[in-house]
């Protein structure tokens, strides 16, 4: 009976599409395996099997299943369990969830080339200028590309060409999908067989006597095989007999040497494992007995440990435990940045169990990764960003989810938008495993489950090694403006501490949460600001280049000497970054050695590492940097921690102001005093009466808990009320507004005083698209998945209008 496959494409399709599978190939498929499949008229895809049946479907004929890409499935059960909930909970589709779940080197696409058509008559055909210049690059390579193609005539459009000269029988036209991914061959050579015996190899000496460089090299060859017995490189040889490559050649082509290739990893751990022994303190083993007695009720667990508490060390044993059991562990943290310290850490407990995977490895190393993973061959415990939560785990143990408040596990675009906390607990259900969530500043959502006996609890109330917290100093900008007590945007106060601490030997961090030099430069006579012409933001002044950049399209031009409005020469700038910051610290401090870490200085693969390591190796006395150094990280000898402005945060349009500012000014705190001298932390502010800044100098979680909470039970929102946010974008400001208000009055009709808007968001145009956003609040008594079924319902009639098609719906549950 003819069998059919349910097929998961990588592209933003409600269904998945069935294929016809031959008697061979369904001997073979399993759900799981990836399969080259056609679509559409002239592509083809590689798809993921999502179930084998004998339905045949109604409304299609089903094309054949091209090429079955696997000999075993690449996807587990669980795996495709956890995207089908994940499509279903964050409303997009299978296919956009595998899109962003497997390294593309999996998800290959078809390309067009042509070849000569052995049939061909070209002598008795009318053959064009340009039909006769692609049957000449024919002659002399056997495959070209469209692409090349184009190259060759100097024109885009070359299909009409090619239709010709298909028709003329002169070429064939094929889909050839190309493998993005290519193992690491290492290069070895050892000598062939007929000269392993002794009497051979002397003889072989004689006969090379008239080449002294090949000598030279056996003598090396054998010189290194009796110290190691390994395979020898083939560019170490070169090296030890301080030869080239071509006398090794030599060798090879006399049959004396051969040589053979060994795929190898391009990650792997240099360094050795150190027999350290764990210790827990008694307040660390408190706690990790309440970790395992919520462990064993099947709760999700939340520890609440302070900063510099020793979370690590709970975090080390619980994957010992794990690890003991043979199950694997997944180590979430919220930023790239932060994986550089905690590898090191991870490793010296437990060697080459421990795989990185993020968004800052090349494909090659992300599919090496995976498969490890997926064979269960090497790496039981996977350190990474959200993205490392769909891995092919086969039988996971324990999840830790380090520094769970972040608003970085966060994907917002482009679908799936999901929230990596939030799925790590689903993922932690669908293994039966556990789940810690480590953080100092919980995010209101996880303590708001523990109150409502959701989630387990476990406290570090006090620093490891009975360590000082940090003495918190709030200092008045507006006074010291009065009182002309600042330099650029440093107080006295600031400026005298950090002296004495970098002239003992200690380091510093500022913390600035804007990155480049001023957000705007403004013209002193009429008031004109430079801005972006694709989004409705100022253009923000980077000095390191002197230009004017978008930090939202990437739009820039040179820094301007005039006005573009007046041309008068009289500009200035406003407001600050870390880069301006960076500046006056190198004209305050010219003897001191000062860096900066933000986005601009952390790009490529070692960028954080580079930063990281000079500040541990004090290198680096000051550090200025973003969010990116509130994260976790462990500095031993920071004295000195100054916020240079935190009135940014807690001013910003956002109901999570406060939250996110208890948490951010918290965190960065607590980067100072981590051995036994007691840190400072100086925050300037213009308010220094705030409620959240007396909070944070008290220490008092509880507190901006109850606060907030009020807050949100008040305006109805999270965690009281869900969140579905509605964006729709296009290029027409009309169709926007038009699409929007219909959508609203749509969504209004059954949801009533819940839906907010639509209304412009603060920045209403980014790369030359209008946004409008719609605001759908869910009561913690209506059933979310019927809400999400009307949505779908409305959005159904939306997609049937024909005028509004060019306007883009973008669904994002759990927003924020």
């Amino acid at each position: 009976m003819q069998q059919f496959a349910d097929v998961i494409l990588p592209l933003p399709l409600d269904k998945r599409f069935t294929y016809a599978v031959t008697s061979a190939q369904a001997s073979k498929l399993k759900p799981g395996m990836r399969v080259a499949v056609p679509f559409g008229k002239t592509k083809v895809y590689t798809g993921v099997v999502g179930k084998i049946h004998e339905e045949q479907p109604r409304l299609y004929k089903a094309k054949l299943v091209e090429e079955i890409m696997d000999e075993s499935p690449l996807l587990t059960a669980q795996q495709m369990r956890f995207f089908k909930w994940m499509a279903d909970y964050y409303m997009c589709s299978e296919g956009e969830v595998l899109k962003a779940a497997l390294p593309s080197a999996f998800l290959l696409q078809s390309e067009t080339v042509i070849e000569l058509n052995p049939d061909q008559d070209a002598e008795n055909q009318d053959i064009t200028d340009e039909e006769y210049l692609i049957l000449e690059a024919l002659e002399r390579q056997s495959i070209l590309k469209t692409q090349e193609v184009s190259e060759i005539l100097s024109k885009k459009t070359v299909l009409p060409v090619l239709n010709g000269m298909v028709k003329k029988g002169l070429i064939v036209v094929n889909q050839e999908i190309y493998k993005q991914y290519k193992p690491k061959l290492i290069r070895y050579v050892r000598l062939t067989e007929s000269y392993q015996s002794d009497q051979k190899l002397k003889g072989l000496f004689d006969d090379l006597s008239n080449a002294p460089k090949q000598r030279e090299v056996l003598l090396a060859y054998i010189s290194i095989n009796a110290k190691t017995k390994k395979p020898i490189r083939s560019k170490d040889l070169t090296k030890a007999a301080d030869c080239t490559s071509s006398v090794v050649k030599a060798l090879v082509k006399k049959g004396v040497l051969e040589e053979y290739q060994i795929q190898k990893d391009r990650i792997t751990f240099e360094g050795e494992k150190s027999n350290l022994q764990l210790n827990l303190t008694l307040e660390q083993e408190r706690a990790f007995g309440a970790i395992k007695r919520n462990f064993e009720k099947n709760l999700p667990c939340l520890l609440h440990g302070v900063t510099s508490s020793g979370k690590t060390e709970i975090y080390i044993q619980l994957i010992k435990d794990v690890l003991d059991q043979g199950r694997q562990v997944l180590y979430l943290v919220p930023e790239i940045a932060l994986t550089t310290q905690l590898i090191l850490r991870l490793q010296m407990y437990f060697g080459e169990d421990v795989l990185v995977y993020h968004s800052k490895y090349s494909v090659n190393e992300r599919v090496e990764v995976y498969n490890h993973v997926l064979n269960k061959d090497k790496g039981k415990i996977v350190i990474g960003a959200r993205s490392s939560i769909f891995l092919p785990y086969q039988d996971l143990g324990l999840i830790v989810v380090d520094e769970s408040h972040e608003t970085t596990f966060k994907q917002f675009d482009p679908a799936p938008r999901y929230n990596a906390r939030d799925a790590a607990v689903v993922l932690s259900h669908i293994f039966k495993s556990n789940i810690l969530l480590g953080t100092a500043t919980p995010s209101l959502e996880s303590y708001y489950n523990v109150k409502h006996h959701k989630y387990g609890l476990a406290k570090l109330h006090k620093r490891f090694g009975k360590v000082i917290p940090p003495r918190i100093e709030l200092i008045d900008i507006k006074e010291k403006h009065r009182k002309k007590k600042m330099k650029g945007h440093f107080s006295d106060e600031l400026i005298t501490a950090i002296t004495k601490t970098v002239e003992e030997a200690k380091q510093v961090i500022l913390f600035q949460n804007r990155r480049g030099y001023s957000p705007i430069l403004e013209c002193q006579t009429c008031g004109h600001s430079p801005q972006c012409p694709n989004c409705d933001v100022s253009l923000t002044y980077h000095r390191h280049n002197n230009s004017l950049r978008c930090h939202y399209c990437g739009y820039h031009i040179a820094m301007q000497r005039k006005c573009m409005a007046c041309e008068s020469v009289d500009l200035t700038t406003k407001g600050f970054g870390t880069e301006q910051v960076e500046t006056q610290l190198k004209e305050l401090f010219p003897d001191f050695q000062i860096g900066r870490m933000d986005l601009d200085t952390t790009r490529g693969k070692y960028g954080y590492e580079k930063i990281i390591t000079a500040f541990e190796q004090k290198d680096i006395d000051v550090l200025v940097g973003t969010q990116m150094l509130a994260k976790g990280l462990d500095f031993r000898d920071v004295d000195l921690v100054g916020v240079m402005n935190a009135d940014n945060l807690l001013n910003f349009p956002d109901f999570r102001a406060h939250e996110r500012a208890y948490q951010l000014l918290t965190q960065v705190s607590g980067r100072a005093g981590r051995t036994d001298k007691q840190g400072q932390v100086m925050i300037q502010t213009y308010s220094p009466k705030h409620a959240v800044l007396r909070h944070v100098v008290e220490g008092n979680y509880e507190a901006i808990y109850e606060e907030q909470m009020q807050t949100r039970h008040e305006f109805k929102y999270p965690p009281i009320y869900r969140l579905i946010k509605i964006t729709l974008k296009g290029r027409n400001y009309n169709l926007v507004n038009e699409a929007a208000d219909w959508l609203g009055k749509g969504l209004s009709n059954a949801f009533k005083e819940n839906i907010l808007g639509p209304e412009f968001p603060a920045i209403p145009r980014i790369r030359n698209e209008y946004y409008k956003v719609i605001l759908l609040k869910i009561p913690p008594k209506q059933s979310l998945i019927k809400t999400k079924a009307y949505l779908k319902k409305v959005l159904k009639s939306y997609d049937s209008i024909s005028a509004y098609r060019s306007v883009r719906v973008i669904l994002n549950v759990d927003p924020y």
